[in-house]
């Protein structure tokens, strides 16, 4: 198959957030992702609505190209199973609340006499350490101490909850893509392990480099509507159309400004695509009743002549059918036993003949529990005896 991570196996702990999207961007790339479940619980996403013949559409939609196998890491058989697994392993990736794995001797200095060049990655919500580092969180709790919800809406109302998981997926899940990449590359250099500290708070607040620069330099906390890029400016702005539709325009260039200002018979405008005080109100107001003079269909093809950075604000459906996204290939179905066909979002990385041409459907809980077994040694009576104590 020629993909980038052919022959790199993963023990992924992780549940719901952000830690299976980013084994699933992982075993996407070849990677093989074996989730390790507890035979109560398992991944708790397995129990999320909506369902598609008692499966979760969540769970569905990321794990597929991994496997499933039962392991009770709090039985000694368990943890024996696990110490296993970790010798054959590459990488293994847990998001526990800080020192849970250490506690059940498996943590990574537990694992590393049995495995040197292994790769643990530890996702949390606030780090290994600090006076957060125990303290309970989710994806809002996280931005909103990271300055994100603060700079997120408009000031004439609260802060705004953005419409995606920033610190779970962002933060979260692409971090710890690429921190696993990058201590593969090192490890490819000296063959060390190494552990890999993901916080989702850190991770987020990464994301406010451009509101970062202007607060150091001047010493002014950013707030809503009170920079560049979160609609100070006329020519950076979400305008509402006749339809009670919306557009967004971005043009922030002056020969953008300028060409939006031409085409919509307002040369007059072209000097104040960043106005301060009374003038920023009423430009913004002009502009406003510019947009409101025809429908978001009607912008959407006068704009098809207009190179000025001005796009309609799509709901969900209608981004699918874009035809730029069509285009692009990004979605695409899978059979499931159970499920029957299952619509999946492919993984937006492209590399030249790495194309990933077949996918295995998400596991079933438990599934490869006996192959993995019989792959370490296990004989058919062994594993019924663990399966009599509760370790599988």
């Amino acid at each position: 198959m020629n993909l980038p991570l052919e022959g790199i196996r993963i023990l992924d702990l992780t549940r719901l957030l952000p830690g299976p999207f980013a084994t699933l961007i992982l075993a996407d790339l070849g990677a093989d992702v074996l989730k390790i479940e507890d035979p109560k619980l398992g991944d708790y996403i397995r129990m999320y609505a909506p369902f598609i013949n008692k499966q979760s559409a969540y769970f569905l939609s990321i794990n597929r190209n991994k496997k499933s196998m039962h392991c009770n890491l709090k039985s000694p058989e368990g943890k024996e199973i696990f110490i296993e697994l970790a010798k054959k392993s590459d990488i293994v990736v847990e998001s526990f609340r800080p020192g849970v794995m250490k506690r059940l001797g498996l943590g990574f200095d537990e694992l590393l006499p049995y495995n040197p060049s292994l790769i643990y990655c530890a996702v949390t919500g606030y780090g290994q350490d600090g006076p957060y580092r125990d303290r309970a969180g989710h994806d809002l709790n996280y931005i909103s101490i990271a300055g994100i919800s603060n700079i997120t809406g408009y000031k004439s109302g609260r802060p705004a909850i953005p419409g995606t998981q920033i610190a779970d997926i962002g933060g979260g899940s692409l971090y710890t893509v690429v921190s696993i990449l990058a201590a593969l590359q090192m490890r490819n250099r000296d063959r060390q392990g190494r552990f890999l500290d993901v916080a989702m708070t850190d991770g987020a607040m990464s994301f406010l480099i451009s509101q970062m620069i202007p607060a150091f330099v001047s010493g002014v906390i950013p707030q809503r509507e009170e920079a560049r890029l979160t609609g100070m400016y006329p020519c950076y702005q979400i305008y509402e159309t006749k339809d009670g539709k919306f557009m967004s325009l971005g043009a922030l260039e002056d020969k953008f400004w300028a060409e939006f200002c031409s085409a919509v018979g307002r040369d007059d405008l072209v000097p104040h695509a960043f106005p301060k005080g009374e003038k920023r109100d009423e430009v913004i107001e002009d502009v406003k009743q510019i947009f409101r003079s025809r429908t978001q269909e009607e912008w959407i093809v006068f704009f098809q002549e207009h190179d000025c950075c001005c796009e309609p604000v799509l709901d969900f459906q209608q981004a699918k059918e874009h035809p730029q996204i069509a285009h692009r290939g990004l979605f695409f179905t899978l059979e499931h036993p159970k499920a029957g066909t299952v619509e999946q979002v492919r993984t937006p990385i492209r590399i030249s003949g790495c194309e990933r041409k077949e996918h295995t459907p998400p596991p079933g809980f438990g599934q490869h529990t006996e192959e993995i077994l019989g792959e370490l040694g296990y004989n058919d009576a062994e594993i019924a005896q663990l399966r009599e104590k509760g370790a599988i």
